[in-house]
């Protein structure tokens, strides 16, 4: 019988995760985060009342089993128009879930048409259905609101993130929370931690509902710090927040998967410390204290960009099972 794995997340991380594990024998199910307030995404949430599809056209594409160049497919859902006032910036795939959001009247329902449209295997989840906003709270009381403002930091970036939080609350999906009751292994990360990975945890009923849960937790460590939201974040760091916002499903916290660095090629280092983005510290030394498994393979792809190399990841994953 195939392992039930579910994937929370959204972004480029959550698409990794999926595009790799799809050529596994697992049922795969991802549980994605909606609540992106910039690009194509926030302005389609501000003139149309959806909720933010990017993420979930991520998820919807990497497991689409479409005969057709997947190369080419992926273009065309992440294809943005250059020209016209009114789609200028948008993707296709952004407005295709519009779409369907307007023809269904409610997104979940959208969800599962694009799948059948894109002929997905597993299932693609909302983590919720209530329309809220993503907020940061600073080290000085400084409240952020929107997650494009604090992915892209602008206030006061030398200074920490204390906490997140979702204004106003938000309620779990029925649906991702059965998917969670009935996983063997839950997946979080990779992904920015406080905008991408995180903002599912805070959803009334997750923690929860993990807990409930039989399923083993893994987190996937991200590779790179990110300024104004991870500044000198060790693994250590990235670990405590993620057990932090677990609450009572920190006991399922398993294994963090780790990329064991190699030399990265210096003209692409330099570019990341030009966005003063550094690889994430193996601080081995406080690793013990955590009371959680942590297991260091090589994961990373080095190309143009430092990302996780998806059949790496997926292998990792699979074997550890």
């Amino acid at each position: 019988m195939k392992k039930r794995v579910v994937v929370i997340g959204g972004g480029t991380g959550t698409y990794t995760v999926l595009t790799g594990l799809r050529d596994f024998p697992v049922d795969l199910t991802a549980i994605v985060s909606m609540f992106d307030s910039g690009g194509s995404s926030g302005r389609l949430r501000d003139e149309f009342g959806i909720l933010p599809p990017g993420d979930v056209r991520q998820a919807l594409l990497a497991l689409s089993k479409l005969p057709v160049d997947k190369i080419i497919l992926r273009r065309l859902l992440d294809y943005r128009f250059e020209n016209g006032v009114g789609l200028r910036g948008h993707s296709f795939g952004n407005l295709l879930l519009t779409a369907l959001s307007e023809i269904t009247g409610r997104t979940d329902l959208a969800i599962a048409q694009a799948a059948k449209i894109l002929d997905v295997e597993g299932q693609v989840l909302p983590v919720s259905l209530d329309d809220c906003h993503l907020c940061a709270r600073l080290e000085d009381g400084t409240i952020i609101k929107g997650e494009t403002n604090i992915d892209i930091r602008r206030v006061r970036p030398q200074l920490k993130i204390l906490d997140v939080f979702l204004d106003p609350p938000a309620k779990i999906f029925p649906g991702a929370k059965e998917a969670i009751l009935e996983a063997d292994l839950v997946i979080l990360g990779p992904g920015d931690l406080y905008t991408s990975t995180i903002p599912n945890l805070l959803v009334e009923g997750m923690s929860k509902a993990l807990a409930r849960s039989k399923a083993k937790i893994f987190y996937i460590c991200n590779l790179m710090t990110k300024h104004g939201e991870t500044d000198g974040f060790a693994v250590s760091d990235f670990v405590k927040e993620i057990k932090l916002y677990l609450g009572p499903a920190v006991k399922n916290l398993t294994k963090v998967l780790v990329n064991s660095w190699e030399k990265i090629p210096p003209a692409l280092a330099r570019r990341y410390r030009q966005e003063k983005a550094f690889p994430v510290r193996l601080d081995k030394e406080n690793w013990q204290k955590l009371k959680v498994q942590i297991v260091t393979i090589p994961l990373a792809a080095t190309s143009q960009l430092l990302r996780h190399d998806p059949k790496k990841l997926a292998k990792a994953i699979f074997n550890l099972l």
